[in-house]
């Protein structure tokens, strides 16, 4: 189709529209296209109970230099942090591979992928788990989402579905996103044409994920959204993007 190919020839130049010279296709069993170095501002609507939050904004700083990276989203709201996330790891055969996460809202919770045991251990004293073969955890998989599709676009047709060992602060679970269709988005950052990805919730208390990812930006996100089962949300929408020329994780 029109949108497939328009998907392919924009993935070509992720590199440029990423970020920094280290963008680019990592060779190893699967194809990838790690973005560059960016920092990416959203607008944020939520509701949390009976009360919607206007005049939230997240930005995403993503540092790589084609060995190592860091990656931190923060949630503010009059200057103050509400919450963050913080993952740091390696750039590996299997794309972004991390080592460490955590998740800060009053204190930090924090998990550790021990690659040398092949386990997961986190700080919160829940027993540990075993650590599969391109294991993500909740703020590198969107990334590594992405970087899977500008790898080879045509490999994630509408319907397919793409499974990975996702870890949270207390927990390491198989996430399942289903690729949806392209859509024209509106965001405060302009128009883009951007492919979906939805993680369904598969247990009582699991949250719904939908990310909106624009081949024009190399694959980053130009929406995410995350709704959980009593109702509360978040949704960010890019408002402003930065490319980093120097990569310093």
């Amino acid at each position: 189709s029109d949108g497939s190919a328009a998907s392919g020839a924009s993935s070509s130049n992720a590199g440029a529209a990423a970020g920094s010279d280290t963008a680019g296709a990592i060779p190893g069993p699967v194809a990838l296209q790690v973005p560059g170095s960016v920092r990416l501002g959203f607008a944020a609507t939520a509701q949390q109970g009976a009360q919607p939050l206007q005049g939230v904004f997240g930005e995403l700083v993503w540092l790589q230099d084609g060995s190592q990276y860091d990656l931190k989203l923060a949630w503010t709201f009059l200057f103050k942090t509400l919450r963050s996330q913080h993952s740091t790891g390696r750039i590996g055969p299997t794309g972004i591979e991390p080592l460490r996460f955590s998740d800060t809202r009053r204190t930090e919770v924090a998990s550790h992928f021990d690659r040398d045991k092949g386990q997961v251990v986190f700080s919160s004293n829940v027993p540990s788990v075993m650590l599969l073969a391109g294991a993500q955890d909740r703020l590198s998989v969107v990334l590594q989402l992405g970087a899977l599709l500008a790898g080879d676009p045509a490999r994630y047709p509408t319907g397919a579905v793409i499974a990975v060992q996702t870890v949270g602060p207390r927990d390491a679970e198989i996430w399942t996103f289903n690729v949806e269709g392209e859509e024209e988005l509106a965001v405060p950052a302009g128009q883009f044409q951007a492919r979906k990805l939805t993680r369904n919730p598969r247990k009582p208390f699991d949250d719904k994920i939908e990310l909106w990812l624009a081949p024009a930006l190399g694959w980053l996100p130009v929406r995410i959204r995350q709704t959980q089962t009593n109702g509360d949300f978040i949704d960010l929408q890019l408002r402003n993007q930065n490319a980093l020329r120097t990569a310093n994780p």
